[in-house]
């Protein structure tokens, strides 16, 4: 499947390959869970800073019979309020690499999306479930709150009201509740997300590479400003993105009958 391994030295929790233009990372704790540490969570950030130059896209999956059951519990030790915000901040910023990256992520869910797995989830730009994916954030009932960013992101997929009944009362998504919440983008049978994954991968990684970046950095932010401040945001990348020489080769091969057409899936 792989054309080779990354040079990007990780932990053995994780394992990095590439497929073309697109960058592969599995979570490779299988025995845990794929539940994250400050190693993995470390390599994490570690893999999507040192991505190649040439790398279009990413797809991020787990090995073994889940995505991630969320934050390494083991790893659980008194800290104090500091210690605490800071041990967040490293999960802050390993996620931001994700979300606002070199390539757009795509992830593929399966089994456990639970609590900080969840969070990672969240940080990519589409995600795939396979029927077994399952959503919960447990932490009200662990005494403890989301620390990977979840309070920022996951109300912008599915709201406060839903995150909070969540949290309070330990409610689980199904795969097929997941995909009507807009928790995943697309909802496959189970062992076909992998496939599914890196085709969208390889799909992305063909798309000019500014239109890329418009739509995972600029994007974000635009729904998030003013209407007028987002109207101008959008006007300035908007104009960016179409004096590119690449943009206006494939404008011409369109109208040139020569580029692809927008058909029925």
């Amino acid at each position: 499947m792989s054309d080779a391994r990354l040079p990007i030295k990780l932990p053995t929790s994780l394992k990095a390959e590439r497929h073309g233009a697109v960058a592969i990372l599995r979570l490779a704790r299988a025995e845990k869970r794929n539940a994250l540490d400050d190693e993995t969570v470390l390599g994490i950030e570690t893999f999507f800073t040192s991505l190649p130059d040439d790398i279009g896209a990413v797809l991020l999956a787990g090995e073994g019979e889940h995505f991630s059951a969320g934050l390494d519990l083991s790893e659980l030790k008194e800290r104090g309020i500091a210690e605490g915000i800071e041990h967040s901040g490293l999960w802050h910023r390993a996620f931001a690499r994700i979300e606002f990256g070199k390539a757009p992520v795509v992830a593929v869910l399966h089994g456990a999306v639970v609590g900080g797995g969840l969070e990672l989830a969240a940080a990519c730009h589409v995600r795939v479930a396979e029927r077994s994916a399952f959503y919960a954030l447990p932490e009200g009932s662990r005494g403890i709150f989301v620390g990977g960013g979840g309070s920022v992101r996951l109300p912008r997929l599915i709201g406060v009201a839903r995150m909070a009944d969540m949290m309070l009362t330990g409610r689980t998504y199904s795969a097929e509740e997941g995909l009507s919440l807009g928790l995943s983008t697309y909802l496959v049978d189970e062992g076909a997300g992998f496939a599914k994954g890196l085709e969208l991968a390889e799909h992305i990684a063909g798309n000019a590479p500014l239109t890329n970046y418009a739509i995972t950095h600029v994007l974000p932010r635009i729904a998030e400003s003013d209407p007028a401040a987002g109207f101008a945001m959008e006007a300035q990348i908007s104009a960016i993105a179409q004096a590119e020489g690449e943009a206006k080769e494939r404008l011409k091969a369109f109208l040139d009958k020569r580029g692809p057409k927008v058909v029925r899936s």
